[in-house]
This record gives C-alpha cells, structure tokens and sequence, in this order.
C-alpha cells in the first residue's frame, strides 16, 4: 500500500529524503536479474513512494560502479544512461513509461505497445520536480559514488484526476545500455529471451491510501 502524506507549503523534490525518514516509508529494492547469463551486474538499487492525492513522490538510490548522463534534456535517451524506470498502467490497456537518468532528465510516454509510444508534451514534463543528488549536468562515464534521484509527478502526467484509492500495476527498473557494464534489473521478474521493459503482461498490482 503505498501512503498518502500531506506535505508542507513550498516542499520541493530535495526534501523527498528528509520526508521519508520522518514518516518511516520503507525502501523496495529492483534486484532480480533477469538475464543473468548474458548481463549478471547487479548494481545497488532501491526505491520508495508515496503520494499527496494530486502527486505521485518517488525515491531511488542507487549504488553501481561507474555512472553516466550523457541525456542533458528531458525526453532524451535516458536508458542509455545510468537510469531508473517506472511503468505503470492504470487502466489495463495504455501503460506509461517514466524514466529518469541520475540527472533527474525524464522521459515520460504513453501507448499501448512499446511501438506506439507518444511522448509527453513539454509543458507536463515541466511540472515534474526533479532532484538528483549528482547535480542536473550531463557528464562521461565515471566512478561518480553512490547516488540519489527524487520526482514529484502531477497526477495528469499519468491522465490521472487523483492517486487516491487508486489500483493499479506496474514495475520498476534500473538500466544503463551503454554503460560499460550493461544491466537491466526489475522489481518484478520479466519472463522473455532478451531485455524488455515494454511488457505490461509482467506488471504486478500497486495500491494506493
């Protein structure tokens, strides 16, 4: 069940970690390899949520060896990146796609198959809030330490009115395709012969306060 918490006048992403501390929201890590025999790495990845009714709060914590954030602009291509990803559908038939790289540049599209995606128009991507604990400049592959990336998304990136006593389903992953140690981790287990997010029949059920 994922909490409602009511959040102060001005609260911003940065203070999403200070947030969960207090109200003791617990972490769930994306840990399962689903393709272990072709990409074993798995990098340190947990992630926790909430919502305010009119916005979704996510948090992700990544520990992995080296980073990248070549994406410097929202709807670029981020999973090339060290990125994190949420894929929710609340209707059963169109599912969005959310990801984000460890600079807090965000892709967000919606469709019914991985080839239909319609990308979000700027305007909504602009409401997203974003913190990254790497700061928002791209940069090379590194040895950049562990990191933090926090979002607030409006109800309507999703063409949702409310997250309350909303069910739904979804996943969770953490990828980077060009990295110098590809991985692709889920939340939960994906059932196909090579990497594939884009499946929502692998979605698990997510309710909210």
């Amino acid at each position: 069940m994922i909490r409602k918490v009511y959040l102060p006048e001005g609260f911003k992403a940065s203070d999403i970690p200070e947030l969960f501390a207090e109200e003791h929201i617990e972490f769930e890590k994306i840990d399962i390899v689903d393709w272990p025999e072709k990409y074993p790495y798995k990098p340190t990845v947990e992630f926790a949520l909430a919502h305010t009714g009119t916005h979704i709060l996510i948090d992700y914590r990544v520990v992995e060896k080296t980073s990248r954030a070549a994406a410097g602009e929202d709807l670029g291509k981020v999973w090339e990146d060290s990125c994190v990803e949420f894929f929710s559908s609340p209707d059963g038939k169109v599912y969005y796609n959310l990801e984000c790289n460890c600079i807090g540049k965000v892709l967000l599209a919606q469709g019914e198959s991985r080839h239909d995606r319609k990308p979000a128009p700027l305007d909504v991507l602009a409401k997203i809030d974003r913190w990254a604990s790497l700061g928002d400049k791209p940069f090379a592959e590194k040895k950049a330490g562990p990191w933090e990336v926090c979002l607030i998304v409006p109800a309507e990136a999703l063409n949702l009115k409310s997250f309350d006593g909303l069910q739904l389903k979804a996943n969770f992953y953490k990828c980077g395709d060009l990295l110098e140690t590809p991985h692709f981790l889920s939340y939960a287990p994906i059932d196909t012969p090579e990497p594939d997010f884009h499946r929502p029949e692998f979605f698990v059920p997510i309710a909210f306060e």
